[in-house]
């Protein structure tokens, strides 16, 4: 039961986390641009501009994602305190974290996609007319 109990928090750890970085990227941005800490890519670390909409658009993102994969977790790890193989336990909560590192990784391809429609080349905006 123990075991069950700290594999479930275990399985809240990245919903969790995505939810609170998203909540604090949506409202600010890491300070200056660094290599550090935030939301780093090529893209999003080339001016201000593009480093304050990339954290934006992120922090939405996760806490949209995260918002949902918290309770979809602890509903997906109910079945391990049924559970009486330590196996399975361990199995189910490989599945849960990596859909969740799925998830988390995969939510670069949308954040991409809109510094690109926003954003040219040179990390300037691009007006209504050229989108």
């Amino acid at each position: 039961m123990v075991f069950a109990i700290f594999l479930t928090i275990c399985n809240m750890l990245i919903p969790a986390i995505m939810l609170g970085f998203g909540l604090m990227f949506e409202k600010t941005s890491p300070g200056k641009i660094n290599y550090f800490y935030g939301y780093r890519t090529r893209r999003s670390m080339q001016n201000e501009d593009t480093w304050k909409f990339a954290h934006f658009y992120c922090g939405r993102l996760w806490k949209k994602i995260g918002f949902i994969l918290l309770p979809l977790s602890v509903i997906a790890s109910l079945p391990m305190f049924w559970m009486q193989s330590e196996d399975g336990r361990g199995i189910l909560t490989c599945v849960i974290e990596g859909i969740q590192i799925i998830l988390l990784i995969g939510s670069i391809f949308p954040v991409e996609r809109a510094l690109k429609l926003n954003f040219d080349e040179q990390g300037n905006r691009r007006t209504t007319n050229e989108a």
